[in-house]
């Protein structure tokens, strides 16, 4: 069992049409057809999301993404058209709100690894390949990869697990030229993103992008883009393969839930409890650390 362990009601804003409440993100529709998307401050682990939410983390999100739309805007257009808030919309949606084109979305989460680590390092170790990729012997948590590799996944619903699928699997699903455009186009933006963030100390180990088509049939770059929750950023200095590397991410929710502290079972069907006040502080802390280093701008 899995999923919320508090749903949060929809929030009624005249003139707006809910549609979904996702893991962090709430959609919403307006009267022109766009899309308004509202990153709360949810955290999930484990395929729960946590009844507790961290502080200011849904603004840190919209505003990574917002920075990084800007830097990958010559590679490939993305879906936002304005951070207006729509009237009658709550204070609180200030800062993390964008209204975006709607898109005909492609059912795949476009993964991309330069380095070996998670649902990637537990295939290595089984098969010596990811995702049907063979890669070399020798590799360990935390080794940098050959050359990036192109890692899709089918998307899953709240409280399910995404799964690491073959590339020839996604081009019998969606179609050899779709499936060539999303490699492409991931394997570009990862490679950009991957030096603008070694510029600033940070390793980009892996990330997940999702694309859209336009009305005129073109791919768009779509939701959130290479934040700490949807990307594995790791401080440069500190890098050493061979044992998990600290990370600017959930790493110390991921940490206290599976301590004997939390007294969370997680392969019972019991949710997880609250987070302690520390964790959500350090929490916080490493999402803003995140985005001030790869801005280079003061969080406010």
């Amino acid at each position: 069992m899995s999923g919320f362990v508090e749903k949060p009601e929809a929030v009624e804003v005249p003139g707006l049409t809910h549609l979904h409440t996702g893991k962090v993100r709430d959609l919403y529709q307006n009267a022109d057809g766009d899309l308004v998307m509202v990153a709360s401050d949810r955290m999930s682990a484990f395929d729960w999301v946590l009844p507790t939410e961290i502080p200011d983390k849904g603004r840190v999100l919209t505003q990574l993404s917002l920075w990084w739309f800007d830097q990958l805007a010559d590679l490939v257009p993305h879906h936002v058209l304005s951070t207006e808030l729509p009237p009658g919309a709550p204070a609180d949606w200030e800062g993390r709100t964008t209204v975006c084109t709607s898109l005909a979305m492609v059912p795949v989460e476009c993964v991309a690894r330069g380095y070996l680590t998670g649902s990637g390092l537990a295939e290595y170790q089984q098969t010596r390949t990811v995702c049907g990729l063979a890669l070399p012997e020798g590799l360990t948590d935390g080794s940098e990869l050959p050359a990036p590799i192109f890692t899709p996944a089918t998307k899953a619903a709240v409280g399910e697990h995404d799964e690491n699928v073959a590339y020839e699997e996604v081009a019998r699903q969606i179609g050899a030229e779709t499936a060539a455009q999303l490699r492409q186009a991931t394997l570009a933006v990862y490679g950009r993103a991957r030096d603008i963030a070694r510029e600033r100390g940070i390793i980009l180990a892996d990330t997940k992008f999702e694309f859209g088509f336009d009305e005129a049939r073109q791919l768009t770059l779509a939701d959130e883009v290479l934040t700490p929750d949807s990307s594995r950023f790791w401080p440069a200095d500190a890098w050493q393969p061979g044992r998990p590397q600290p990370s600017f991410d959930k790493q110390f929710v991921r940490d206290w839930l599976t301590s004997p502290a939390s007294g969370w079972d997680r392969a019972s069907e019991q949710p997880p409890p609250p987070l302690p006040q520390e964790t959500v502080e350090r929490t916080r802390g490493k999402y803003i650390e995140a985005y001030e280093r790869l801005t280079g701008l003061a969080w406010s």
